[in-house]
């Protein structure tokens, strides 16, 4: 399997499963700074030259949820995806759909504004927009929490690949200052982000 990443892309959620699948694969590292990913040979692959994509054999998939969940079930022998079949399987689904169709677009709009938000002046007027997506994002954020309960995993009682893909976007958040007044989600963020196959998949 090939592996094409860059740093602080959703790439690394990809080579963050990779790792804890502890199954070998070739890490192609991107400079986006240096326009790596517009080159012709890394069209061939992903023609918006965007990251991550995986070469997995005859398949090549651009998008990292289906990577995510395309390698969770290549290696059922791992357990990072309920069975086919299982009552687990739906709310894994749904946990991976819900982190990258409701919370990860609003975590981007902040992260998308945060050098605007820095320049404006005490006396600027609130932003309606923003308000609107502070609103969505604590509905957002109030549906995770229901979900995860006392729970150290979404799923099952242990870690899958859904936990690979949300904590990753709730770390983009909890740096962003968006889970402060959230202690659940941050002890969350904090456990996952601290197992080994994380140090590996930032290191490098």
């Amino acid at each position: 399997m090939k592996l094409y990443a860059a740093p602080r892309t959703r790439a690394v959620r990809a080579r963050w499963l990779l790792e804890e699948l502890g199954v070998p694969y070739e890490l192609i590292k991107l400079d986006l700074t240096q326009q790596e990913n517009r080159a012709p040979a890394y069209l061939a692959v992903h023609p918006l030259g965007e990251v991550p994509a995986l070469v997995d054999g005859d398949v090549t998939l651009l998008e990292s949820l289906a990577i995510c969940l395309h390698l969770a079930d290549r290696f059922p022998e791992k357990r990072l995806a309920p069975p086919v079949g299982a009552s687990e399987r739906g709310p894994y689904y749904q946990w991976m759909v819900f982190a990258e169709v409701s919370l990860d677009p609003v975590v981007m709009e902040f992260f998308r504004r945060a050098p605007l938000t820095e320049q404006k002046n005490s006396g600027a007027r609130p932003d309606e927009e923003l308000s609107k997506h502070r609103a969505r994002l604590a509905a957002v954020l109030d549906v995770i929490n229901a979900g995860l309960g006392d729970r150290e995993f979404l799923v099952g009682g242990a870690f899958t690949a859904a936990d690979v893909v949300m904590a990753s976007i709730l770390h983009l958040a909890h740096t962003l200052g968006l889970l402060d007044g959230q202690p659940r989600l941050m002890e969350y963020v904090r456990r996952h982000t601290q197992r080994p196959a994380v140090r590996r998949a930032v290191s490098g």
